[in-house]
């Protein structure tokens, strides 16, 4: 296969194989890679429409004992900056959101051993009894409370979607391959893990997203074999929603790489896009990019802008700190050309109060 072989594939809407991608990825013309992936979105998504969520991301500590190298939010436990929210700090959180018209809580933290199985439980009602939607714990928090509880992955998430779990993100994928994972996150979940949390929530009808964070150690052959092993879960399981890729942010004190710039992103998210051909839906990460290239983002596979993020925390801790409001979030859409709409968590639409 050539590059225009891989060309015509894409403008046909065939099943991309991994040479193809790759030679996308690595040769095509940027703006005929944008094209390409842009009737991709409006195969999968025809309206001319993108919606975005009204939600806050809710870090429920930082205490954390995976020690990944490019994270700048975690602390040691007994260090001056560790924290676990209380509940009253975390109501005051909820009541905020659903006054700002949030219908959800993108609710994460670190791997915190003190912690038990109940004390989720009983967040999770506490969040539910302000009547949000919880989308919430990454596959290697349920890993680690599986490993720490003596628990099986199946019998952890039981008992969370029991407590009111709703959905499941896609944190903690980074790289599904294991050997950039021992480099980057040796405490962390390892690629089988990951996938195996998401099949299990699938089979009991929990919808989850896919993440992939890129630009650190990884190769494109990574990846590659990152998109194509979501591509096979989701052939057999179809539980992902929508994928969101990001580009890597240094830190002060996290793992040295070269920054990633817009092209580089854009590259990525519009092979992704005609890679994923399973997938109903891709994310610009505006959060990392910042408005504009989320904007343009729009034009290169993305059909959702994520969420306007009342609240985020990790990525501001590498230094990087963009926000939206509601109004700047449907501004941005409207001014690229496309009708705003707020979904919920599962790509339902809210309708306008």
């Amino acid at each position: 296969m050539n590059l225009a072989d891989a060309i015509s594939a894409a403008e046909r809407g065939e099943r991309l194989p991994f040479r193809a991608a790759e030679l996308l990825y690595r040769d095509a013309d940027l703006l005929v890679l944008g094209q390409l992936a842009h009737a991709a979105r409006f195969r999968h998504n025809p309206a001319r429409m993108v919606t975005y969520a009204v939600d806050r991301n809710i870090n429920y500590t930082n205490v954390c004992t995976s020690g990944c190298r490019f994270c700048a939010f975690w602390r040691p436990k007994r260090h001056s900056e560790a924290y676990v929210l209380d509940d009253e700090a975390m109501a005051a959180k909820l009541e905020e959101t659903r006054r700002l018209g949030g219908t959800q809580v993108l609710f994460q933290g670190g791997l915190n051993p003190d912690l038990d199985l109940e004390w989720h439980e009983a967040r999770i009602r506490l969040i539910r009894s302000f009547g949000l939607h919880l989308h919430g714990y990454s596959p290697p928090e349920i890993i680690f409370m599986a490993r720490s509880f003596g628990l099986t992955i199946d019998e952890v998430l039981e008992r969370l979607i029991r407590a009111g779990l709703g959905s499941i993100p896609g944190g903690g994928a980074e790289i599904l391959v294991d050997r950039v994972r021992r480099q980057i996150a040796p405490g962390k979940a390892t690629s089988a893990e990951w996938l195996e949390v998401m099949a299990s929530a699938h089979r009991r009808g929990i919808r989850t997203t896919a993440t992939m964070m890129f630009g650190h150690v990884e190769t494109l052959e990574d990846r590659l074999i990152h998109l194509f092993r979501l591509r096979s879960l989701q052939d057999r399981t179809a539980g992902f929603t929508a994928f969101i890729p990001w580009p890597y942010q240094p830190g002060r004190d996290t793992i040295k790489a070269r920054e990633r710039g817009g092209t580089e992103y854009l590259r990525m998210l519009a092979v992704s896009r005609l890679t994923l051909d399973n997938f109903p839906h891709v994310q610009a990460s505006w959060v990392t990019q910042g408005p504009d290239v989320g904007q343009v983002a729009l034009f290169f596979g993305a059909d959702d802008m994520g969420s306007t993020m009342i609240e985020e925390n990790v990525v501001a801790a590498a230094g990087v700190s963009h926000r939206l409001n509601q109004a700047e979030m449907a501004r941005l859409i409207t001014e690229a050309g496309f009708q705003p709409r707020q979904r919920d968590t599962l790509y339902r639409l809210v309708e306008a109060n």
